[in-house]
């Protein structure tokens, strides 16, 4: 397992690590839909995590991958939502501001429709810094990954 996360300016050098990836865990920060990035006050850094997934996803490494998705923060992301309305950085978001499934489901679409691979799993999961089951979640769903591959492989 490896934590690439980071500035933009060290992703070429960690991504040829991932050559016969079966599975590739992703996080994003939920409440980081109103925020910047460290490195660039103009990028948002929600918008920032949907282009680094979709780069990703294009990588010919992972064309077979399964994704599993964290959607991360869902503590802090709660907290915003009264008070800092999605739609001021996501105009497109049509649910309710105080909505917190509807929140959750229109990025986790944000996500999944990024996939231009048609047998390609997207597990996705709503967590935060606290959750205690995250390895029992994490560990599901690499064997229903594992399992996917091997039925596609052998089987189907």
């Amino acid at each position: 397992m490896f934590d690439v996360g980071g500035q933009r300016s060290e992703r070429k050098k960690w991504v040829h690590c991932f050559e016969g990836v079966h599975c590739l865990l992703f996080v994003a920060a939920l409440s980081g839909y109103d925020q910047c990035l460290v490195e660039d006050k103009t990028a948002n850094q929600m918008q920032e995590a949907l282009m680094l997934f979709e780069s990703i996803l294009s990588l010919p490494w992972f064309r077979k991958s399964s994704i599993i998705l964290f959607l991360n923060k869902m503590d802090l992301f709660k907290e915003k939502l009264g008070t800092k309305p999605i739609r001021e950085y996501f105009p497109d978001y049509t649910g309710e501001e105080t909505d917190m499934e509807a929140a959750q489901e229109f990025f986790a679409k944000k996500f999944r429709g990024l996939n231009r691979t048609a047998d390609r799993e997207i597990y996705v999961h709503y967590t935060n810094a606290t959750d205690t089951n995250l390895l029992k979640i994490t560990m599901q769903s690499v064997q229903d990954t594992i399992i996917q591959n091997n039925l596609n492989k052998y089987i189907l």
